[in-house]
């Protein structure tokens, strides 16, 4: 195992050196061991040793853990000073291939940016972001990594008290869009200047052959957050709070916060407790994006010319491909959940007709798309206005047959694309309250299992597969810092 942290060698001002704060009674609850091999990683053997090392109690002789200075856009208010306050970067894994992966300690205790909080986690978005973001990778979807959870054996103030937990997660990178903003809001170029050589050396070692690898550092970001997000609404997924230090500089879903799946399709659904203006909202996501990639862009400016009305101008022309670019990426990947062959503005209406159908008769977004690869009678069964259904399903198929296809072939590539199971809220909440209240991970550990192969039909967990009932449903989600 080779562990090193590149971050660390970057001036000071770019964190804090600390180590995490000591718990006082860890327990290990889960380990990702295929993951770790995947890394590298060579762990211990003994639960004990496992819970030690990932609770930050013992640390490994190279490891140098920090805490990262971060600047944020929260809710479209800028807070010149955030950074880690309750996590702490080891260092990074450099696997065979010689590609860096971060890992981090969430809830690991107090440092200079906790702003007045415990620094710690309470379990229960412990449990959340470890199943929604090993769900995520399983669909398919960039994103950071879950490596272990524990107890604490602590109680967190946070409603009332609650366990503690502590989360270890693996990323491509942790630098953010704040992060930039942090020495941008300060007028410190080189420090923006460095931090920018450091992301391009590390993550867009591309960039460097181009006439000005600043700009298409930029470009490139611009380019996979706008993939990212299209992504995300092609199964329904709603980050909850893209914060602009919550949006990774390396097109990844990170920070795992008050998230949600969609139930009932509804455009304009809102989970996030502190949304109270519907910010994040799903239909929201891709102008919120673009918003962030044009803090972004603010910040670069200095980079991109030396005259700054050509740099803004830079940065504006830059900035108007991200949502043809998104735009694109959608229709593609709502066309292929369709089992369409041909991208086409005529593909996309089909979508756009279904969805509206499923907007107005209040139906299920993950179950429509599935029922219609798995069970078409079912799928019809799922709409009150059987006319208006029959009569999309007749332009579907003729449309199918128009591209040389057939339904079955379509249903069998929509089945690759139209995940079964999701990490439905009701059943992540089911877990996390079995887990709080009665210290039973039962739920947890067999959700996470069947959330592993989203993909296929497990007649032995249909009950993962089906929607809430009305008393099960979750209105809202909670952040739980």
């Amino acid at each position: 195992m080779v562990f090193d942290n590149s971050y660390a060698r970057l001036p000071e001002i770019f964190y804090q050196r600390i180590n995490p704060v000591p718990v006082k009674a860890p327990e290990l609850i889960r380990v990702n061991h295929s993951l770790a091999e995947e890394l590298g990683l060579l762990l211990p053997e003994a639960d004990d040793a496992l819970a030690a090392l990932f609770s930050g109690n013992t640390l490994l002789d190279e490891m140098e853990p920090v805490a990262m200075a971060y600047a944020g856009h929260q809710f479209g208010g800028f807070v010149p000073q955030l950074g880690d306050g309750r996590a702490v970067l080891l260092g990074e894994v450099l696997s065979g291939a010689g590609t860096r992966f971060d890992i981090q300690l969430k809830g690991s205790g107090q440092t200079q940016f906790s702003r007045n909080g415990d620094g710690r986690s309470a379990l229960g978005p412990v449990i959340r972001e470890y199943v929604v973001s090993e769900a995520m990778h399983a669909m398919g979807l960039s994103t950071s990594r879950a490596l272990a959870m524990g107890k604490t054996g602590e109680q967190v103030l946070r409603e009332g008290y609650v366990p503690g937990g502590i989360f270890t997660r693996v990323a491509s990178g942790l630098v953010r869009v704040g992060t930039f903003e942090y020495f941008a809001s300060r007028d410190n170029t080189t420090a923006v200047k460095q931090l920018a050589d450091y992301v391009i050396d590390r993550h867009y070692s591309s960039a460097k052959n181009a006439a000005n690898p600043y700009i298409d550092f930029y470009r490139q970001v611009c380019e996979a957050t706008a993939q990212l997000i299209a992504r995300w609404m092609a199964v329904g997924f709603i980050h909850g709070v893209m914060n602009t230090d919550n949006t990774s500089i390396c097109g990844e879903t990170l920070d795992y916060g008050p998230c949600a799946f969609m139930d009932t399709y509804v455009p304009a659904k809102v989970f996030s407790s502190i949304d109270h203006g519907g910010r994040y909202a799903y239909n929201n996501q891709p102008t919120i994006a673009q918003w962030n990639m044009a803090a972004l862009g603010g910040c670069l400016m200095s980079l991109f010319d030396d005259d700054a009305d050509k740099a803004r101008a830079i940065g504006e022309e830059v900035l108007e491909t991200f949502i043809p670019t998104f735009k694109a990426q959608y229709q593609d990947g709502m066309c292929r959940k369709l089992g369409l062959v041909t991208v086409d503005d005529q593909g996309f209406q089909r979508v756009r007709d279904l969805m509206e159908l499923m907007h107005q008769g209040h139906v299920d977004f993950t179950l429509a798309f599935r029922l219609l690869a798995d069970d078409i009678e079912q799928f019809k069964g799922l709409f009150s206005e059987s006319a208006a259904i029959e009569s999309w399903f007749t332009e579907w198929s003729d449309q199918l047959v128009e591209q040389g296809e057939n339904v079955a072939a379509a249903q069998e590539r929509m089945r690759l694309v139209n995940p079964a199971v999701i990490p439905r809220n009701h059943r992540v909440e089911e877990a996390i309250r079995a887990a709080e209240d009665h210290n039973d991970f039962t739920l947890t550990h067999r959700l996470i299992d069947v959330l592993k192969t989203p993909y296929a039909v497990q007649p032995e967990n249909e009950e993962y597969m089906t929607p809430p009932e009305s008393d099960e449903v979750v209105h809202q989600t909670f952040c739980g810092t």
